[in-house]
């Protein structure tokens, strides 16, 4: 009886693991979109000036790499990128956040107790929650279309996703074109004829 429970908790361990490893295997992507704006319209795009990643007037390999991804993307749907003054214009803002996750765990032990009745131990199982903490940090990218007549932000996406400090700048890099490909994916319009 006892290694059954123990085989049991086990189990639930895994499974538990293994759930929290497949909420973590790729960004969470939320979008949002101004309902008045007619997407038809819109055939060229450029960068936003100053871009919110550069605001402190320099770039960095993770903003040439994301504008590098933009383009890409923007391509991919049809439009054209000019120079001055666009329909569209792109936005990009990232974020790093503390974060902390707290999560209980069912967990089943086995106690021991002497019955002088029967004069042996006896074997009583107790059932309890364990509660476990996470600390870790979480990136956030955002991209922004903004209706460049009017100034007006048109379409948002925003990508969440735990970071790991010790990657490797090739790893962050694949990541970063993960996140663009995976906010892009629910951008459903194209450029205009």
């Amino acid at each position: 009886m006892t290694r059954s429970i123990r085989r049991i908790s086990a189990a639930l361990l895994v499974a538990a693991s293994l759930a929290l490893t497949a909420c973590a295997t790729g960004p969470r992507v939320r979008t949002d979109h101004d309902p008045t704006a007619s997407f038809s319209q819109y055939r060229t795009w450029n960068f936003y000036q100053p871009v919110a990643m550069e605001q402190s007037g320099y770039s960095s390999w993770i903003s040439e790499r994301i504008r590098e991804d933009v383009r890409k993307e923007m391509e991919a749907r049809g439009y054209r990128k000019v120079e001055g003054e666009a329909d569209l214009l792109v936005n990009f803002q990232g974020l790093v956040e503390d974060k902390t996750a707290v999560w209980s765990m069912p967990r089943t032990d086995i106690q021991y107790f002497y019955s002088y009745r029967h004069k042996s131990y006896v074997a009583v199982p107790i059932w309890y929650d364990e509660t476990q903490v996470r600390n870790y940090r979480e990136g956030t990218l955002t991209v922004d279309l903004v209706d460049g007549t009017r100034n007006r932000m048109i379409w948002t996406g925003s990508a969440s996703a735990p970071l790991e400090s010790r990657d490797k700048p090739e790893k962050r890099m694949a990541g970063i074109d993960r996140t663009i490909s995976a906010i892009f994916a629910k951008y459903p319009h194209r450029a205009g004829p």
